[in-house]
């Protein structure tokens, strides 16, 4: 089989690696000229680490970890108003990455039959029999048997087959945005943890990283959708008149190429698959920054079509199998992100007492865990999900590439410590 995949990130890269690893032939575009390097620290656990570790990439993965061993909320002084030690709160391994990094770590690991891409994109789509024709910005004409639109939010593939992005986008009512600059005295400040301000309508947080070098990301209320044409000058006057270390960090904010800024958003379509073309990661179930474990979701997801592909007597059943068995966990993640979004970034001081409240509570016995599961709902891990009972025609247990059955991987639980109450690690909403 032949597939090929638009959108270089986490769940292509996912994608890539596994359906080549189980035989297939891969195309993987990416319209970007190079790897991105602009992105957010994420709290990465549950179903996504099942897959890095099923893959044999959980000690590449681990080896680019941050430990941060809390989040402290402060206010316009620094002084610790509420902390958040996430290892109370989550029931399973739990990595602190930058999301460029464990993308480079995706990448560098991939099978060296993967055709990879930098710099073309689609521009039309045309399926016929049993594939699909695909031509690119570039003039290059690709027939595959299965296309696949990983390619975020904004995806390319879903606009071309499934209709204008309008239709799917579902804005929450936050911009967000992130970038890194050197600071010796905001370093020194940060250092160990997460800092976020503990303010109204807007947030602004910071991560040291080595050297001197600092991660600034920011989550604000807008009821404007648009996303600006001057990042730049709209983080800055975003959060301009914020205290402590934040004016420094807006007097280093860099170059609006070297920005990441985006709507917090959740795409929604009735359905993820049509003929020859599917979508996968946020292009089709993103749950946004509100609701956490994008990056998790999104690598699961990937680990799970590729499974259905291998396991299944044809495409049609392995997308409908994949559809039926990950919607209902990406829907549930994203009933939670729309019900917390509210609460995210507190839009009263009244609220922000209460979340303030919350997070203390958060670290007494038995209210950890309560607290936990009121914000995260509940989901499957990936194994489960992986060996619920087999459809007619599945192949039954794929085989690990050396011929021996491959072991599942230990279940984990998705507990976890969400961005609603405080310790906002938001992800890039890309696929």
């Amino acid at each position: 089989m032949k597939v090929a995949i638009c959108g270089a990130g986490l769940t292509g890269l996912t994608l890539a690696n596994r359906v080549s690893t189980l035989g297939g032939e891969v195309v993987l575009l990416e319209r970007a000229p190079a790897p991105r390097q602009q992105g957010y620290m994420i709290d990465f656990f549950g179903p996504g680490h099942e897959a890095v570790e099923a893959m044999g990439l959980l000690p590449a993965v681990e080896a680019i970890a941050h430990p941060l061993a809390q989040a402290d909320l402060v206010d316009g002084r620094g002084r610790r108003r509420a902390t958040v030690r996430p290892a109370q709160l989550i029931n399973g391994p739990l990595l602190n990455l930058l999301r460029p990094d464990l993308e480079r770590v995706l990448r560098e690991h991939l099978p060296p039959g993967v055709d990879l891409r930098f710099g073309t994109g689609p521009v039309a789509v045309d399926e016929h029999g049993d594939g699909v024709r695909v031509t690119l910005d570039d003039g290059t004409v690709l027939d595959a048997d299965l296309l696949v639109g990983a390619d975020g939010v904004h995806s390319t593939v879903r606009r071309l087959m499934f209709g204008p992005e309008e239709r799917f986008l579902r804005p929450l009512g936050f911009h967000t945005a992130a970038f890194s600059f050197e600071s010796p005295r905001i370093h020194a400040e940060v250092r160990g943890r997460a800092c976020l301000t503990d303010t109204v309508g807007r947030q602004m947080g910071f991560y040291a990283l080595g050297g001197d070098h600092v991660v600034a990301f920011g989550v604000h209320r807008t009821r404007d959708p648009e996303l600006p044409k001057d990042p730049r000058t709209a983080v800055r006057e975003a959060y301009g008149g914020l205290g402590w270390v934040v004016p420094e960090a807006l007097d280093r904010c860099p170059t609006p190429s070297e920005i990441y800024y985006d709507q917090v958003a959740q795409t929604v379509l009735p359905r993820w698959h049509r003929g020859r073309v599917v979508l996968a990661g946020d292009a089709c179930y993103a749950v946004s920054l509100v609701a956490g474990q994008g990056a998790s979701l999104g690598i699961a997801g990937a680990y799970l079509l590729a499974e259905q592909l291998a396991r299944t007597s044809s495409v049609e059943h392995a997308l409908t199998r994949y559809e039926r068995l990950w919607r209902p966990v990406a829907e549930e993640k994203q009933r939670v992100g729309r019900s917390g979004a509210g609460r995210f970034v507190p839009a009263t001081k009244r609220q922000l007492w209460i979340r303030r409240s919350v997070l203390r509570m958060s670290r007494l016995p038995l209210i950890d865990r309560s607290v936990a599961a009121a914000l995260t709902g509940d989901s499957p891990s990936l194994h489960a999900t992986l060996h619920r009972a087999p459809d007619p025609g599945s192949r039954g247990r794929p085989e690990h590439p050396s011929g021996r059955a491959k072991a599942p991987p230990r279940a984990l639980s998705e507990r976890a410590l969400k961005k609603a109450g405080g310790d906002v690690r938001p992800t890039r909403s890309d696929g």
